[in-house]
């Protein structure tokens, strides 16, 4: 249950070798069941690099195969309320707050922005995926007030409830972020939005590896300068924390959401596979900030 960064890098390698990653595909059905085998075969081959590896290696991968899960987080359900969801959502906005979550995240993209190319008719054009309740979006709009940067950011989610939550705020704050109800799996059908820079922040894990493909492979379609994406790494101190925190609020599905959120974070090589599974290139990097995993795509070439 920890990163296993040598075995996974090493697992890569061999599916590279192979021939198998990157993966062919032709359309978005097919790249998602192509990253979704693939992810299980890298798997497979990092168990079998363990056994050659010796007992240490393998206890921690019979750890990590222990721990890990595909169960749905309690707020993907759909039988759940849209009011339940949003109860939920703002537990983990406070969490994020405390925690200054935001505002550090809202400073690396800052940094980002300050690298797209500049665009003297237009400000700088920001779309967050699966914004939940806001607060990067929110923080970002307010950093780059600050610091006299013009952006336009759009923050979108598939929960109705969060977006007009959402722009309830922005209007509150008199910041410049729209709300909007967005599919992330059908970005193809916005095809004459562009944007300089695409974010997904701490949802990855609520996807399986071959959706996520999907979304970055159709985010990079229609960005210019980088996709960025963040989550929690897939830590042992992380695996007993992020419930542990999640249940000081006591609020039993929050804490639920906790628990299951912290077997299924992704760890920094998987994370590649994904990635280079959607562009077909080794165009990305992958840094840390505690408690981050940091996944940065580059757009152009």
């Amino acid at each position: 249950m920890i990163q296993c960064l040598e075995n996974g890098t090493l697992a890569l390698e061999h599916l590279r070798q192979s021939g198998e990653l990157p993966p062919t595909w032709q359309s978005m059905a097919e790249l998602e069941a192509q990253v979704n085998q693939l992810h299980i075969r890298f798997l497979e081959e990092r168990w079998r690099i363990a056994e050659k590896r010796g007992w240490g290696d393998l206890a921690i991968e019979l750890l990590d195969r222990a721990w890990r899960t595909n169960d749905r987080e309690y707020m993907d359900e759909e039988h759940v309320s849209e009011a339940e969801k949003v109860t939920v959502m703002q537990a983990l906005d406070r969490q994020n707050r405390l925690m200054d979550i935001y505002n550090r995240s809202a400073n690396m993209l800052l940094a980002l922005c300050r690298e797209v190319p500049n665009q003297p008719q237009r400000p700088i054009r920001v779309l967050e995926l699966a914004c939940g309740s806001g607060g990067l979006a929110l923080a970002l709009a307010e950093m780059a007030q600050r610091h006299h940067l013009s952006l336009e950011i759009t923050a979108s989610d598939a929960v109705l409830a969060y977006c007009e939550e959402g722009n309830a705020q922005a209007k509150a704050q008199q910041l410049p972020v729209t709300f909007r109800q967005l599919d992330a799996f059908h970005l193809t059908d916005y095809a004459n939005e562009q944007y300089d820079i695409t974010v997904m922040s701490q949802s990855l894990h609520h996807f399986t590896a071959g959706q996520l493909a999907v979304i970055i492979a159709q985010a990079m379609s229609q960005t210019t300068t980088a996709f960025v994406g963040t989550d929690a790494q897939r830590s042992v101190l992380l695996a007993g924390g992020v419930p542990l925190v999640a249940s000081l609020q006591a609020i039993p599905a929050f804490a639920l959401d906790g628990f299951i959120s912290a077997r299924k974070f992704y760890s920094e090589p998987e994370l590649a596979l994904i990635a280079e599974s959607a562009t077909r290139r080794c165009n990305y990097t992958i840094s840390r900030d505690w408690p981050l995993s940091v996944l940065t795509v580059r757009g152009g070439e």
